[in-house]
């Protein structure tokens, strides 16, 4: 039994089926990993799913972790709510995706993936149930799990239970898209919580004006997530990392960067990154061979046709720019698409600009990651769209998402900033960003959920 229980679909650790059977365990990292260490591991239960055959076997063979309790959901239920629902779905609303003259449809597949989805919940409610001592706290994380506060709510009301979204929220306009009665499930699953956790204002707001005034009777709050500045310097100063930034430097030469490091998910807005760059290079002819855009650009979701053609239109545009513009001794976009961690902190190091421009986003860590471990100091161009734009807006250049033509000037700016002014922003960019790491982040809202 435990004090203190986080649920997310993805755990702390995976497992990789080796040939000979062996099962080889991996940690991973980020925000919520740093931030659960702060709690004494004999107080702490993490419940994840099993993603792959490694996970799904160690559970069979009773293979774990301390602190950590994999889900081995049936597949077909799994596939069913994570790519039927939570990322075809919730995903698209939250970030206002869809196509609409399209997009979306819900007839009886729908339904049947969503009886899937709420399956899918109701196997971690029902888990959390069983391993929580009396009144302990639950910190259940992002919109793979909305049901699950409800049906944790149901099954024991003396938990004390919250809930974080690291998306956005939709607005009401967009939420009122899905059928009346799997819009009032969700609202009703997320209102289970004693507490919800927002990155911004804006997408607290969101909730409210979605929930009504049901939402009188939970606490909505907001935690900006930060990065802990410390560990990730450590991180970007390791053998492997300068052994990338030494081969960047090569290809670089003298030229001035524009970094920008994400997944190839369709509201991160590279494309429109990519025809700012183009824009900059036509309307400011004086920066060709003098620039170059490392972008960072690693496949996501590729199960998802509508994701596969995005990366797709990437990587021919990228070609096309280069293409265009480049010589045989320049090359203006050098685009990575290897989930690479290394590579991409020898380009913070390297940047010069960074550019994030998501049409909607719920935090953005990037934003707050390549000042902090820039060398030279970056200038930040920031779409009003992430979600650290309002703690990032003062000291940044920032711009409308949509806007290419003010992207690119925006990035002429950056490159022709002086660079003492350049590293003074830098310098409070990065103050900013590492004023809430991941374990403060955390324990403020344990501490709340507790109070």
């Amino acid at each position: 039994m435990a004090t203190v229980l986080v649920a997310s679909n993805r755990g702390p650790v995976s497992y990789v089926l080796g040939e000979d059977g062996s099962l080889d365990a991996r940690r991973g990292g980020g925000g919520l990993v740093s931030g659960l260490s702060a709690v004494s591991s004999q107080d702490s239960l993490w419940v994840c799913a099993a993603l792959g055959a490694g996970d799904r076997e160690a559970v069979r063979r009773g293979v774990g972790e301390p602190g950590v309790r994999m889900l081995d959901i049936e597949q077909d239920t799994y596939a069913d709510a994570y790519n039927g629902i939570a990322n075809s779905v919730l995903w698209f609303l939250h970030h206002h995706l869809y196509d609409v003259p399209r997009e979306p449809v819900f007839d009886a597949e729908f339904r049947r993936r969503w009886d899937a989805y709420r399956s899918y919940n109701r196997a971690f409610a029902e888990a959390l149930a069983a391993e929580a001592d009396d009144g302990a706290a639950v910190l259940v994380q992002d919109y793979h799990l909305a049901l699950v506060p409800g049906q944790l709510r149901e099954l024991r009301p003396d938990l004390r239970i919250a809930h974080f979204t690291h998306t956005p929220w939709a607005s009401p306009e967009y939420l009122r898209m899905l059928p009346d009665d799997i819009r009032e499930e969700l609202l009703r699953g997320m209102l289970g919580a004693d507490q919800l956790g927002f990155h911004t204002k804006e997408w607290a707001a969101a909730f409210r004006g979605c929930a009504g005034d049901r939402a009188a009777d939970t606490r909505v709050e907001v935690y900006p997530l930060g990065v802990d500045g410390e560990e990730l310097r450590a991180l970007a100063y390791r053998p492997g990392v300068d052994e990338r930034l030494a081969g960047l430097r090569e290809e670089v030469g003298d030229r001035k960067t524009i970094v920008r490091v994400d997944r190839t998910e369709l509201s991160k807005n590279i494309l429109r990154g990519l025809l700012a760059y183009r824009e900059l290079l036509t309307a400011h002819p004086e920066w060709r061979d003098r620039v170059v855009h490392l972008a960072s650009a690693y496949p996501s979701r590729q199960d998802l046709e509508s994701y596969r053609a995005y990366t797709a239109s990437v990587a021919t545009l990228a070609d096309e720019i280069n293409a265009e513009f480049g010589t045989p001794d320049w090359q203006p976009v050098l685009v990575s698409v290897k989930d690479d961690f290394p590579r991409s902190l020898a380009a913070y190091r390297l940047a010069d600009v960074a550019l994030v421009n998501p049409v909607r986003d719920g935090m953005n860590l990037v934003a707050k990651e390549i000042p902090v471990v820039s060398e030279g100091g970056c200038a930040l161009v920031l779409s009003t769209g992430a979600g650290a734009y309002d703690e990032l807006k003062e000291d940044a250049l920032t711009v409308n998402p949509f806007d290419v033509s003010e992207t690119a000037e925006a990035l002429h700016t950056a490159l022709s900033m002086p660079a003492a002014e350049r590293a003074d922003r830098s310098k409070r960019l990065a103050a900013t960003a590492t004023a809430l790491p991941p374990q403060r982040w955390f324990l403020d809202q344990l501490e709340a959920l507790r109070a």
